[in-house]
């Protein structure tokens, strides 16, 4: 695998990218649980914290992910301990020649989407260890030269936020680019990984303008909710017609 074609690929769906994010944190969080089950990958996914948005993916719908990474050459199955139980690891590895920190911030990426460097920084510092701000947009800046990472303004521009790239381009994920001043961050920042739109500071006396925005805030976030159902339930369909062979 040492010759094998690296940085290919480009794209993976929500629910794979939520799997394998799982796989690489649990590898640097929990080695003693790693290679994983598929209920851990499955619980790993679903966990409350670090995670946005929460979900609720089933153990059906997880394998089928954990199958397509695997024909990816992304995870392969592995058998321990004399094994009955199948499990799984990643092989970003084998197919990004990312650093170790790299990883760690394309992991934290593909579980929570967009964020600004200083959160992406603590983070990411749960896996592997950065020491500063500087060593941090350096890496970012190797990821977006290599167009893994995108940026809405420059790296050293207070308020700017990072993303990944591995979306489909039906998701129309792209991140606006900031307008305004550079001591003024802009409000649209283009839409989130399932996450409601920021809004710009407003006076507190111009209620009617902080109530709107509150609320399109809200209907954001529904729309990204209702948004988890729709790709729940093509996850689903898919698997039926695979079963019944007329997919």
């Amino acid at each position: 695998m040492a010759d094998e074609e690296k940085n290919t690929i480009r794209q993976l769906t929500r629910l794979q990218r939520r799997v394998l994010g799982t796989l690489m944190e649990k590898g640097f969080t929990t080695p003693d649980q790693y290679p994983m089950t598929l209920k851990g990958v499955v619980a790993g996914s679903n966990q409350k914290s670090n995670r946005d948005p929460v979900t609720e993916y089933s153990e059906a719908e997880a394998a089928d992910a954990l199958e397509q990474l695997r024909q990816l050459g992304l995870v392969a199955e592995v058998f321990t301990d004399g094994g009955r139980t199948t499990r799984y690891r990643h092989y970003m590895r084998h197919k990004f020649d990312f650093s170790e920190a790299q990883y760690a911030i394309i992991c934290e990426l593909l579980l929570r989407g967009r964020q600004q460097p200083g959160e992406l920084r603590t983070r990411a510092s749960r896996m592997i260890r950065i020491e500063s701000q500087e060593q941090l947009k350096s890496e970012l800046q190797g990821l977006v030269e290599k167009g893994f990472v995108q940026a809405n303004g420059s790296l050293e521009r207070r308020g700017v936020e990072v993303d990944h790239t591995f979306y489909l381009q039906k998701e129309n994920m792209q991140l606006k680019a900031l307008s305004g001043s550079d001591e003024e961050p802009a409000a649209d920042h283009g839409r989130a990984e399932s996450r409601p739109m920021s809004v710009a500071p407003v006076a507190q006396s111009d209620s009617v303008l902080l109530e709107l925005q509150t609320q399109f805030a809200a209907l954001q976030k529904q729309s990204d909710m209702l948004q988890n159902a729709v790709d729940s339930i093509r996850q689903k369909l898919d698997r039926i017609e695979r079963e019944l062979g007329i997919g």
